[in-house]
């Protein structure tokens, strides 16, 4: 007991700022796990805040719609496309939003959501296996499946796209990507009037990253919904 202390003002003083510093971290985010994206934003109209266009947003992400605005959001796991209009808040959920006055219109749109668990790490070393050993069984190995024949690529860096068909010899695109991406991020086929084989399997290769897909044999070319045709690559 006689080795006892109080604290001193000082200390005291200390103890309070090293609180407040703590809650400001806490507050802030830093050092939490950064949650996963829950939807891309397909479409913005009119006056919309809270989102930007081709953008990724994250559960709990509150949108605010404008008299005149509207906003298209594409859920990754769900596949559940919705369109929300009219003076409103949006508070994005995992699957689906919860709306407040404005209106929705919702779709179920063909796309694999089993690519929105993959990481480019597992979807490359799969590829590359796959591609080392090309035949004409390839589609039973793709990854996933495209249901439009003009993939949008998320691309995070310039360099060269290589997309090669597997099941049949001769087919072989590469495109140089730099500016010509979509927010700095996404490259459409759609926009280019480029588009793939309905019913053929690919190998996608950017860099070091590598994927094997299948055109879906009733696919369409041009811009169909986003999620059916999205491919993420680093």
């Amino acid at each position: 007991m006689d080795n006892f202390r109080h604290p001193s003002r000082s200390d005291a003083t200390a103890l309070k700022v090293a609180a407040i510093a703590f809650a400001v971290l806490v507050g802030s985010g830093v050092g939490a796990k950064a949650e996963p994206p829950a939807a891309l934003v397909e479409d913005i109209q009119g006056k919309v805040t809270g989102a930007e266009f081709m953008d990724y947003v994250v559960p709990g992400q509150i949108i605010k719609i404008g008299t005149t605005g509207s906003v298209v959001l594409s859920y990754l796991k769900s596949c559940r496309r919705e369109t929300i209009s009219g003076i409103g808040t949006v508070i994005v959920g995992a699957d689906e939003s919860k709306v407040h006055l404005s209106a929705v219109k919702d779709e179920k749109v063909e796309c694999d959501a089993s690519h929105a668990h993959a990481t480019t790490k597992e979807t490359s070393e799969v590829a590359a296996t796959v591609v080392r050993g090309i035949t004409p069984d390839a589609s039973a190995t793709a990854q996933m499946t495209l249901y439009g024949a003009s993939p949008i690529f998320e691309l995070k860096s310039r360099g060269a796209l290589i997309v090669e068909r597997l099941d049949k010899a001769g087919e072989r695109q590469q495109i140089e990507i730099g500016n010509n991406r979509i927010r700095g991020k996404f490259f459409d086929f759609a926009r280019v009037n480029r588009a793939l084989v309905p019913g053929g399997t690919y190998a996608a290769t950017f860099g070091a990253s590598k994927i094997v897909f299948r055109i879906d044999p009733q696919a369409k070319s041009g811009a169909a919904p986003v999620l059916g045709r999205l491919l993420q690559m680093d």
